[in-house]
């Protein structure tokens, strides 16, 4: 396959099982970016319409629209009882490529941090080098 870093650090892969912890739905202040498909596909997962969930769930950041937090950093979809993602299914593309993420596969300790704050980082089965290369595709994070 072309544009395949063969000489990639995690050029055998990766391993990596969601455990839909929440982790990553919290922590620090950030956005989470979501375009008019994502929003509309999460508002019907939800049962609202798209307005509504926009109004609800997303702000603006200039041109660009993020997903609300709640204070203390937790994202507004995450729900404070169970800690699971109210539209797991229908997640936006920067959760759904989660940990495979420019930012997380620079280097092997960039990757080890990333795995301090995921417990589905380094466990479950090993996910090959061309799926990684399209998930950090999908999304510059």
């Amino acid at each position: 396959m072309a544009g395949i870093p063969k000489d990639a650090w995690y050029a055998d892969g990766l391993r990596f099982q969601c455990t839909q912890c929440g982790d990553c739905c919290t922590g620090a202040e950030g956005y989470v970016w979501v375009n008019q498909a994502e929003i509309d596909a999460m508002a019907a997962r939800l049962g609202m319409t798209p307005a509504d969930f926009e109004a609800a769930h997303v702000y603006r950041v200039g041109i660009r629209r993020s997903l609300k937090e709640r204070s203390g950093g937790d994202c507004v979809l995450l729900d404070p009882v169970t800690r699971k993602c109210t539209a797991y299914d229908e997640r936006p593309r920067q959760c759904r490529t989660w940990p495979f993420w420019d930012s997380n596969l620079r280097s092997p300790d960039a990757w080890a941090e990333a795995a301090e704050h995921c417990p589905g980082c380094n466990k479950g089965n090993l996910v090959p080098l061309e799926r990684i290369v399209e998930q950090a595709a999908q999304i510059r994070v």
